[in-house]
């Protein structure tokens, strides 16, 4: 009270005509000691204490308790009712104010009655306003159609064919040029941010004069075509006898005995290896059936010195006439072989590694195939396809020559990004490829570009008009992808860190029409349902759906990296021929010549193309767009259950392993793990996707929470080794024939071959660790969701 004290003492000294009298001097004083004396009761001191106490251990008790400041709404008997309770109180509260407070009073009453009035006239100003001019939305409303429809009708089937003729134009230019092409359209589009991103690699290029098989026994000398050596072919097919070769294989002459070991299966092997002591010799392999790298490591560790390598004509489709081409292939399994496992940037130590397998690998034609069996041309009987099989008599020596050249080259990718305007740093990545070899390969590249091309420009001209999606799109074209995928493989281990943490997804558009017949998606598991759903949505406006099943199988091109060594889900469209055989699977690792107009006999209207890109458009805009990605964690399960039945279903392979592991792998175990990651999926399917999939739920910081979960859902499934040719995320099967888990599979294999159950326990652990893996990450996310709610109630 030491401030009213002497604030009555002032007013005592001062002036004033109100306060001459010693009488109200004195009261004054004594009021103000009446209040002093009511502070230092002891009541007023326990009340304050008692609050005080009360408000610490409400705290500390429970913390999601109302901490607003209390506010007494009564005290104890105190000072306001003394006041009342004093005789003079009317006397002293009852006389006239100073004409001074007065005054002051009445202006005070003035400032707020205008201040009153101009805050109510700007409230209607603003509603009206607001009401007028509403507000462009930060982001789209979830699942709109007609937002999709409205970007996707853009997509045109002349507008594809246009910039397709565009791109072949043009006399054939090198990787940079194209990608510099690619760059200028791309800014023509309207994307703001497009960057050309080089990268000095290894490759290994055809040599001065074509590789050659020599058939020993009669002295002929044929090209890899089946056509004989003589200066006239030379002339006529130089380039296309030079482009027919492996990049990669091992280089030099040898002279040995042809084996035919038909698809160089382990059984092939072991039927083989009974009778025939394979050390140094060649072998005469169809491609399909099982990835080639992985062919070929079987080959190379049974001893074999050198593989021609053929298509049957039984694997490929009637309307493919193949027969009398070579083709090419890579031996590379990812990336710059002088910098393996890190990029190619300035600095980077380059080790040397000219070869990437001791074989010598030569491709040739089927009609090539068919002289050194010596069989007739015609192999067709009626309808029925004799697939090609060297006579159990005879035996065949050839000589193989086989040179390339390694040289650094510069390899470019072009990186374009549209920013996301509420997940910024989250990234769904579309990519083709520009990479050209000679003609092989065909003219897909073009195909591929001009369809990433396309959905650009039509997403640009909703952009123009002020939208946006949610996350950022980054569209990429890739060099360097015919020698084993090197330019996606440079930059993601590059930037491995960012892409780790940032990549949502990648939408694939490699070879995307490789034929007319059959619509052919794959997805990982994750992404699956999307897949099936895009379809129904796109064919809304046509007469003849595309029904097709999506699978997880594995698939060529520039996705590999994502997949297998950063744990994105990935997606991928395409058009193909309807496949005349079991064994047709990864015969697109050959890339075989094919004129120019080849294309546009495939697809003459472009029709394909469009439905291609619109079913490509609609499953980025959706990942890009929601704001709960659409990725489905329980089919991520459901997949891992099934795969591990169908493994351990098998009475033959179920007996294999119980007499080769013995107790060392509990397998009831194994699958009772997976059966509760399928319970915890289903609950965090339920539980956490469902509330926030509903906008009137759905809180800011729990959809980042649940996407950051969903983001990750395939990272623990990538193993640490894999067979060479197989993926090291095992949620991609083999091919549509096969439900097992590949690394399993391949190591049932393995211990038939080598009678040892090594590989088998190995491979199970290697399994069960992921699956726990998997289990861990999912209860982890359930109990930071069920803390984050117990926390707010």
């Amino acid at each position: 009270m030491a401030y009213h004290k002497v604030n009555a003492d002032q007013r005592a000294q001062g002036h004033s005509p109100y306060l001459d009298s010693d009488d109200l001097q004195s009261t004054a004083l004594d009021l103000e000691w009446d209040m002093e004396k009511e502070l230092e009761e002891p009541g007023f001191d326990h009340f304050r204490l008692d609050g005080a106490v009360q408000r610490h251990l409400g705290h500390s008790q429970s913390p999601d308790l109302d901490l607003e400041p209390i506010q007494p709404s009564s005290s104890p008997k105190g000072r306001f009712q003394r006041l009342q309770e004093d005789p003079d109180y009317v006397s002293h509260y009852m006389r006239q104010a100073p004409k001074s407070n007065r005054c002051s009073f009445f202006q005070i009453l003035k400032v707020f009655c205008t201040a009153l009035i101009v805050f109510i006239f700007g409230i209607v100003i603003g509603y009206y306003a607001r009401k007028k001019c509403p507000s462009p939305p930060s982001s789209q409303e979830p699942n709109n159609p007609h937002l999709y429809h409205e970007i996707l009708k853009e997509i045109k089937a002349e507008n594809i064919q246009q910039i397709y003729r565009d791109l072949l134009r043009s006399p054939r230019e090198d990787d940079v040029d194209i990608a510099m092409k690619i760059l200028v359209q791309w800014t023509s589009q309207g994307l703001e941010d497009v960057r050309l991103v080089n990268y000095s690699v290894l490759l290994d290029l055809p040599g001065s004069s074509s590789n050659t098989v020599t058939l020993k026994n009669s002295g002929e000398c044929f090209y890899p075509s089946g056509q004989r050596c003589n200066r006239e072919t030379k002339m006529l097919h130089s380039k296309d006898l030079l482009y027919s070769y492996a990049a990669y294989s091992a280089k030099g002459a040898l002279e040995a005995e042809l084996v035919d070991v038909q698809y160089g299966t382990v059984e092939d092997l072991i039927r083989i290896q009974a009778t025939t002591n394979v050390t140094k010799k060649v072998a005469l392999l169809k491609l399909g059936q099982s990835p080639l790298l992985y062919k070929l490591s079987l080959l190379e560790d049974a001893g074999f010195g050198g593989v021609l390598l053929y298509v049957d004509p039984c694997d490929l489709p009637k309307t493919t006439d193949l027969a009398d081409k070579a083709f090419m292939v890579s031996l590379n399994s990812g990336g710059d072989p002088s910098t393996p496992g890190y990029a190619s940037i300035d600095g980077s130590y380059r080790q040397n590694r000219l070869n990437l397998t001791t074989l010598l690998v030569q491709p040739i034609s089927a009609v090539l195939a068919k002289k050194l069996v010596s069989l007739p041309e015609d192999t067709v009987q009626k309808d029925r396809c004799i697939p090609l099989q060297m006579p159990a008599t005879g035996k065949k020596i050839i000589s193989l020559n086989i040179q390339s050249v390694t040289t650094y080259k510069t390899v470019s990718n072009v990186i374009g990004y549209l920013k996301g305007t509420v997940f910024p740093d989250r990234y769904v990545m579309i990519g083709s490829h520009h990479s050209t070899l000679n003609t092989y390969g065909g003219q897909e590249w073009a195909s591929s570009t001009a369809i990433i091309t396309a959905f650009l420009q039509a997403l640009m001209l909703k952009v123009k008009r002020g939208w946006r999606p949610d996350r950022t799109i980054v569209f990429c074209s890739w060099g360097g992808t015919s020698f084993g995928n090197i330019g996606s493989y440079e930059w993601a281990e590059d930037l491995r860190r960012v892409l780790q943490r940032n990549v949502v997804a990648y939408v694939s558009l490699h070879n995307p029409v490789r034929g007319n017949r059959t619509l052919h998606p794959v997805a990982s598991p994750s992404l699956q349902q999307l897949a099936a759903e895009s379809q129904s949505f796109n064919c809304v406006e046509k007469s003849r759906c595309p029904g097709s099943n999506v699978s997880s199988v594995q698939m060529q091109g520039d996705s590999d990296y994502f997949i297998n060594h950063l744990g994105v889900p990935a997606m991928q469209f395409s058009y193909e021929d309807i496949k005349t055989s079991e064994n047709s699977s990864f015969l697109s690792e050959a890339l075989f010549p094919v004129h120019t107009t080849k294309t546009e006999e495939l697809d003459p209207s472009f029709s394909l193309h469009e439905t291609i890109a619109k079913l490509t458009g609609q499953v980025t805009l959706q990942i890009a767009s929601e704001p709960v990605l659409p990725f489905n964690a329980l089919d991520i399960a459901l997949e891992v259950q099934n795969s591990l039945k169908a493994t351990f279903s098998e009475s033959l392979a179920t007996a294999f392993v119980l007499l080769f592991l013995g107790d060392d792998i509990d397998i009831p175990q194994l699958l009772a793990l997976a059966s509760q990651l399928r319970d915890t999926a289903e609950l965090f399917q339920s539980d956490e996707m469902r509330p926030a999939n509903d906008p009137k739920e759905r809180a800011p910081i729990r959809v980042r929470m649940l996407n950051d979960v969903l983001q990750s859902l395939e990272k623990s499934f990538l193993v640490h080794r894999a067979p060479p040719g197989l993926y090291r995320n095992i949620l991609y099967r083999l091919d549509e024939r096969t439900s097992q888990f590949s690394v399993l599979l391949e190591a049932r294999e393995r211990c038939k071959l080598h009678l040892s159950n090594e590989t088998m326990q190995a491979a199970l652990s290697e399994v069960l660790n992921s699956i726990s893996s998997a289990q861990v990450y999912f209860k982890a996310g359930l109990d930071v969701f069920e803390s984050t709610l117990a926390g707010k109630k």
